[in-house]
């Protein structure tokens, strides 16, 4: 079958190019404070791994890079929701992950009082029951207002 076939029929097949979907968001916290949001969809049954895991040894932990800026400084580091943590028979390990609808956060402090933007990438591994995919480095570039005007 030709890749062209394949790629038409993934969504009669009820496929997606991907079991995961991002979108990204910046909230004002005040005092100069930026929460910015990195929000993933899932398809049902899949999991993302948590920020750190209790083992090197079995999936990779998804990770959060911010580039360097001179318009902000990172507040504090990257945070997530309470992960699943249990043993997984697939890697031998425990293992901490998230399913459904999950939003990573990074907290960053304005160093101007100019619109800025916050860059960088979420690297991240998923997993099914039956089978893993290879780490997906995703960019993201997100807008932060200032306060509003008087």
């Amino acid at each position: 079958m030709n890749v062209s076939l394949l790629l038409a029929l993934l969504p009669l097949l009820g496929l997606s190019g991907h079991p995961a979907s991002w979108s990204f968001s910046a909230t004002a916290l005040g005092n100069k404070q930026h929460r910015v949001d990195l929000t993933v969809t899932l398809e049902e049954g899949w999991h993302i791994y948590a920020l750190e895991l209790p083992s090197n040894e079995g999936p990779l932990p998804t990770v959060i890079r911010v580039e360097h800026s001179s318009a902000f400084e990172l507040a504090d580091s990257a945070g997530e929701p309470e992960a699943v943590e249990k043993y997984d028979p697939n890697f031998g390990v425990v293992v901490r992950h998230h399913s459904g609808v999950v939003t990573f956060s990074v907290t960053v402090e304005a160093r101007t009082d100019k619109a800025f933007e916050v860059e960088g990438e979420v690297e991240y591994m998923l997993c099914n029951d039956r089978t893993c995919l290879p780490p997906v480095a995703v960019p993201f570039k997100v807008p932060v207002g200032t306060s509003p005007k008087k």
